[in-house]
């Protein structure tokens, strides 16, 4: 899938880059050049410039640098078709795409989520400056919500009618109806679906409004909350509020911030805690948990998981468990949420998520601080109850931890613990177990039809397919010194088919990882992230294995990783694949050839070039065999080998 070039051509020129980039960063123009402090990283002196006429921009501190689509997507954490997008929705340009089906696809997908843009600035108005709207205002202020935090929301007010709405945004029936907009009423015309209700938008993870959030006034009739139906935008087992506001943060802080509503979510962000997501009205669901694991491995739940019960204690540690997630809790203050607490007691909120305890630890806290422990009745009662909390966890070893610390504060022998603990966990193994909701067994060997304990299909080199010496023209080893020298750019000006690799393999390791090689990375700092990603299990792993390793190289993955993991793959693995080994042939092709020139017998080298440049020729036409692409992969990855 892809846009048409012409149209990306029409979006760099319709596009002004020190607009977009004044969005992010004050600039100044110094000559005939714009100058600012760099919205990459921190620091005290400009170093950042961009060139309004070459519509490029470079930064003398980090060297981020490119035009003003690149921007976008570091920026905005875009892939390259959502930063043209992006930019397209802002010049009003319409985009033609390459495949037809994707042009539909996009284009009834541009018209609802175009539609949506346009009712959140709708609703968003009628908060601002409707004459119906004081008392949402009023209520607005008296919950902390100032005028900035209203625009920066977008939040909104629906008026008591029964289609403005739809009227003044003439929307047409389909958009309206697949967008939860409206609905058809029983005379068949269309009546707005929110009315007398507070709104709060919901975005998607790149920025794009999918549904909303209704809140009732005080003191008015009708149900409490009213959010929008599930639609082709929008699926709530999924979505996670202000996920496209948390998600650099949660990338940069290690953790994320699960909050029970929106308010707690801006509260966080109040309080200068930026990390924070919210379910949007369900539990929190292993969808919502894939979604974090893009961004992190440590969850924080910043509500009352006390009456979690075995169920929920069940899927948590299942959760931590197929997916290498940590779970942790923090404790609110009686009767306080995040909301409050953001208003009322920042220091205490910002507290409370850094002291955040493992869910395990979390529960049988709060056993021992409901329990009466200076009596022997009330140890033993606290002891029970205890031992069932610590049974729920599938690991031995962990229950061995936390049994030793019950046999503290219990003053029970451990060994007459171990054994009433053993007890209690066969019995809860002989009880039924509880049921997955819906059949999400996101197990990752059912995914890949494998073991589960197996580790990831990262990577795995083929057996090699034998090609004729002769017109190789040489040793594999004389070939492999020439054939690198055409790799390792180290991290600048990366191959763009290699950024994507990374993110497909970062967003769908079970289907890509098999296709991939070291030989086909031909940059180095992207080849370590590959390496990196390859030796453990999770993007988080990854990064601190290279942040370890302290060279300057590893230093630069970890960075390109924390950079990929926030976007979206969009090739289709076959033709990247495809892509890669041309790029990789034509490496070689450039490091054979320099290496003849050097070479006393330069002619020696031309039966391996020309092989070479046939089979890359062969790749340029329409629908290449397979079997070439894996002959020349075979050839490069005996021939070339390890990049160094």
């Amino acid at each position: 899938m892809g846009i048409v070039d012409e149209d990306i051509a029409r979006v760099r020129a319709a596009s002004d880059i020190v607009a977009v980039v004044t969005q992010h960063t004050q600039l100044r123009k110094v000559g005939q050049r714009w100058s600012g402090l760099c919205p990459f990283h921190n620091e005290k002196s400009p170093s950042f410039s961009v060139n309004a006429q070459e519509g490029l921009y470079y930064c003398f501190g980090c060297q981020a640098s490119g035009d003003i689509i690149t921007f976008v997507r570091e920026i905005e954490h875009l892939d390259f078709v959502g930063a043209v997008e992006w930019l397209a929705g802002k010049a009003g340009i319409a985009l033609t795409y390459t495949d037809d089906n994707e042009r539909e696809q996009r284009k009834q997908q541009s018209k609802l989520f175009g539609a949506m843009e346009r009712a959140v600035d709708w609703y968003h108005d009628r908060l601002v400056s409707g004459s119906d709207a004081g008392a949402a205002r009023a209520y607005l202020r008296s919950r902390g919500f100032d005028r900035d935090m209203v625009e920066a929301y977008r939040l909104g007010w629906a008026p008591d009618s029964w289609d403005d709405m739809v009227r003044s945004l003439r929307l047409p029936v389909d958009v309206a109806t697949e967008t939860g907009l409206a609905f058809l009423n029983r005379r068949q015309r269309l009546q707005d679906f929110f009315r007398s209700v507070v709104l709060f938008p919901i975005f998607d993870d790149r920025g794009r409004p999918v549904a909303f959030g209704g809140r009732k006034l005080p003191d008015t009739e009708g149900p409490k909350y009213k959010n929008s139906r599930e639609g082709p935008l929008y699926n709530k087992s999924r979505t996670l509020y202000g996920l496209n506001w948390a998600k650099a943060d949660v990338v940069a802080s290690g953790e994320a911030v699960v909050c029970e509503g929106y308010t707690d979510v801006i509260g966080c962000f109040r309080a200068g805690i930026p990390r924070a997501v919210a379910t949007c009205g369900t539990s929190l669901t292993e969808d919502h948990i894939i979604s974090l694991k893009r961004f992190t491995n440590r969850v924080v739940l910043a509500y009352d998981a006390d009456d979690a019960g075995q169920a929920a204690a069940a899927r948590v540690y299942a959760w931590e468990q197929r997916h290498g997630l940590e779970f942790a809790v923090a404790s609110m203050p009686a009767g306080s949420d995040p909301d409050e607490l953001s208003r009322d007691d920042p220091d205490a909120l910002a507290a409370a998520l850094r002291d955040a305890r493992p869910f395990l630890a979390f529960r049988l806290g709060r056993v021992r601080d409901a329990a009466t422990l200076s009596t022997p009745e009330g140890r033993a009662k606290a002891t029970e109850a205890a031992l069932r909390v610590i049974a729920e966890h599938p690991s031995p070893l962990v229950r061995d931890q936390y049994l030793m610390e019950v046999a503290g504060f219990a003053r029970v022998d451990e060994a007459m613990l171990r054994h009433r603990l053993d007890e209690v966990v066969a019995a809860g193994a002989s009880s039924p177990a509880p049921t997955r909701g819906r059949g999400r067994d996101r197990d990752r060997g059912a995914r890949r039809g494998g073991d589960a304990d197996e580790p990831p299909p990262w990577i795995g080199r083929s057996e090699v397919a034998d090609v004729d010496a002769e017109m190789l023209g040489g040793s594999g080893g004389a070939l492999a010194g020439a054939a690198r020298r055409g790799t390792g750019r180290g991290g600048a000006d990366i191959e763009p088919a290699e950024l994507e690799a990374l993110r497909l393999l970062i967003q769908h390791p079970a289907g890509f990882a098999e296709e991939l090689r070291p030989v086909l990375f031909g940059d180095l700092v992207a080849r370590r992230a590959f390496d990196a990603l390859g030796a453990t299990e999770g993007v988080p792993a990854a990064i601190e294995r290279l942040e370890t390793a302290g060279d300057e190289t590893a230093t630069r993955a970890a960075v390109l990783l924390r950079r990929v993991v926030v976007e979206d793959a969009t090739a289709e693995p076959i033709d990247l694949r495809l892509r890669l080994v041309e790029l990789a042939a034509r490496r070689a092709i450039g490091g054979l050839e320099r290496e003849a020139r050097l070479d006393d017998n330069p002619l020696g080298w031309a039966p391996v070039i020309g092989w070479l440049n046939l089979q890359v020729d062969d790749l340029r036409g329409d629908n290449p065999p397979m079997e070439i692409v894996d002959e020349l992969l075979a050839w490069l990855d005996e021939h070339v080998g390890e990049v160094e």
